[in-house]
């Protein structure tokens, strides 16, 4: 492809990896021998008398010590398997491709064992999927699921924690880490031994209050994680508002021993304000572990702005509307760079034409991506065998080994159009952005926007965008600042200007909206049935209902 190469993270020094399937099976018979020689105590612990605690520290560490070495030995094989696909990008596609056409049947693919990418093309068209989280999914055609993908998250996992801990090396030391949402970020939940890698999260545990005690009363956490960003947006928004109510929960021990010393330590924390709070917290702390999808940027940026300023970001994959389709193997790398994988599901490239989405060109296989173009993913499902259009535009930077590296940039099915004019969901976030920094003290936590014509709002006017915003700093808007969005739309995008100036478009309406808006807003999406995974952030909103729920809750 002709571009530089990003080379891997070395895997924690590890143990080298098996080169065949025998020699991998006898692997893991030594790796269980090892585990069950670990497991059994030495007789000095047997004979001499320990106090509770010296035995419970024995214990974790040996916990510790045996998951450590199950990561190494797994990682190392992961490893191995992802340099073999990579270096082979055509054959790794091809194999794709044919555990995708199998067991197909009837109609949709007459030539089973046919995997010549022109027949492929030529019998299965393409088909947009659903870019819109909407209660009824209307008989469209929905994306690959990512429970069918079960190898890729627990590539993404294993390589991830690997990479985590050759980047920060103490993240995964007992009591390293703590999960503040109910659902982790890492795609494959990890059994035993794994479960000890650093966690100090209650076995079990789904409510989100008691996730985020128990990671308050460690103050020496090195990696705080979550779900998605916009989950741990709203985690420290809850956090600033509970605040006493949580320090009094750990002063008093409910769970757990009382420490009144650590709820001393958070209130005086929480006085100095949002900024920086999560150092002061766990002065320790290095970075913050999310998983990366659509409508993420705005959440990310507000807490390295704010709460979680001066820390790492990673996230180990990028989940898209069809599933995992990239992972990350670069913390110390700017955030958002991830490898597109050659192996299931089947990935295609459709090169975008500026300006144009319904007139497709031919797709192109992933060693054949070149520096600098953009490309819409195209995910091929094995179960109904479908080529979805995902909507996800990536931009290539680089490449490891055949396979390229990318930017996720915008979704196009994030559009806003009144009157043909096309504003893609890239154009309006820089135009809101430019915005909000002319609102003295305002920082932007998240935005949607509706057409009026969605909530009957332009009737006896020109046809416009209904904006909701939540800001952290500012409790009204003026007029003025209203019209500084509208401005910098103009100035942003040409064709909203020019229908702007003959009053085809009326002006962009801003509305402030309340705290814990777009919680309920995500919480009204996350409870349909069609609702994608992961759970993406949209910025158009096509359903009235979800537009009201957004518009009963304006405050300015």
């Amino acid at each position: 492809m002709g571009y530089p190469l990003l080379r891997p993270i070395p895997v924690l020094g590890a143990l080298p990896p098996p080169r065949s399937c025998s020699e991998m099976l006898l692997s893991l018979l030594l790796l269980l021998l090892l585990l069950l020689l670990l497991l059994l105590p030495p007789l000095a612990v047997l004979r001499w008398p320990q106090s509770q605690n010296a035995r419970l520290s024995w214990l974790v560490s040996l916990q510790h010590r045996v998951a450590q070495g199950a990561l190494h030995w797994a990682a190392a094989w992961q490893q191995k398997r992802l340099e073999q696909s990579t270096q082979r990008a055509g054959q790794s596609q091809q194999q794709a491709l044919r555990w995708c056409l199998q067991g197909a049947q009837g109609p949709r693919w007459p030539l089973s064992r046919s995997t010549d990418m022109s027949t492929f093309r030529n019998h299965l068209p393409l088909t947009k999927a659903s870019q819109v989280q909407e209660e009824e999914s209307g008989g469209q055609l929905l994306p690959p699921t990512p429970n069918q993908y079960h190898g890729v998250s627990l590539q993404a996992t294993l390589l991830g924690l690997a990479a985590l801990n050759n980047a920060y090396p103490k993240v995964l030391a007992p009591g390293g880490r703590a999960l503040v949402t109910p659902s982790s970020p890492w795609l494959y939940p990890l059994p035993w031994p794994w479960q000890f890698l650093g966690l100090v999260s209650p076995p079990g545990a789904k409510d989100a209050r008691a996730l985020l005690l128990e990671a308050l009363r460690f103050p020496g956490l090195q990696a705080l994680e979550a779900r998605t960003a916009v989950e741990l947006l709203d985690v420290f928004l809850g956090l600033e508002a509970d605040g006493e109510e949580l320090a009094e929960a750990i002063a008093t021990g409910n769970p757990g021993a009382p420490l009144p010393t650590r709820a001393a330590e958070l209130q005086e924390a929480l006085e100095q304000g949002p900024r920086g709070l999560a150092r002061r917290l766990w002065p320790n702390l290095q970075v913050v572990v999310t998983l990366d999808a659509g409508g993420q940027a705005e959440a990310v940026a507000a807490l390295g702005a704010l709460w979680c300023q001066g820390l790492a970001f990673f996230s180990p994959a990028y989940a898209a509307s069809g599933g995992v389709v990239g992972l990350s193997l670069w913390p110390d790398q700017p955030r958002g760079l991830y490898l597109l994988l050659p192996e299931a599901p089947f990935i295609e490239l459709l090169p975008l034409k500026e300006g144009d989405w319904e007139e497709a060109a031919p797709t192109v296989l992933l060693a054949e991506a070149q520096k600098g173009e953009k490309y819409e993913l195209v995910l091929t499902d094995h179960a109904s065998l479908t080529r979805c259009r995902l909507g996800d535009v990536v931009q290539v930077v680089g490449a490891y080994n055949q396979c390229p590296v990318v930017r996720f940039i915008y979704r196009l099915g994030q559009t806003l159009s009144v009157r043909g004019e096309n504003t893609g969901e890239d154009v309006f976030s820089e135009a809101l952005d430019q915005a909000v920094r002319q609102w003295p003290g305002a920082k932007l936590l998240d935005h949607g926007c509706v057409e009026s014509s969605i909530l009957d709002s332009s009737e006896g006017s020109a046809p416009h965008y209904e904006v909701f915003v939540a800001l952290k700093g500012l409790r009204n808007l003026s007029e003025e600042n209203r019209d500084k969005l509208d401005h910098c739309l103009q100035e942003t995008s040409a064709g909203y200007k020019s229908l702007r100036f003959r009053g085809s478009v009326g002006p962009a309406q801003v509305h402030l909206v309340g705290q814990g808006a777009f919680r309920a807003l995500r919480a009204a999406l996350a409870a349909c049935p069609s609702s994608p995974f992961p759970p993406e952030m949209p910025r158009v909103l096509r359903h009235r209902h979800l537009a009201q729920l957004l518009q009963k809750r304006v405050v300015s």
